[in-house]
């Protein structure tokens, strides 16, 4: 989804930082989000993180996989 900026304040503040960094205007817009994010205490790759997690959960066990440790009913090793 494109990002559009209506006030020209802030699309003249992006240009002149991206001019004076040398990074697109993509990318000076991406660093400036992370250190928000992360000054907030907020991970911006937390989706990215989520989303490798959730695609992970979806590998089926393999009925054939040997593990050592027995389990419990509470999924603690017994």
């Amino acid at each position: 989804m494109a990002l559009q900026i209506a006030n020209p304040a802030v699309v003249e503040k992006v240009e002149r930082l991206a001019r004076a960094t040398g990074l697109t205007k993509t990318a000076l817009v991406e660093r400036a989000v992370d250190r928000l994010a992360e000054e907030i205490g907020i991970s911006a790759d937390t989706d990215r993180f989520e989303a490798l997690l959730a695609q992970l959960d979806r590998i089926p066990d393999r009925p054939d996989a040997f593990d050592p440790l027995g389990w419990d009913d509470q999924g603690l090793p017994k």
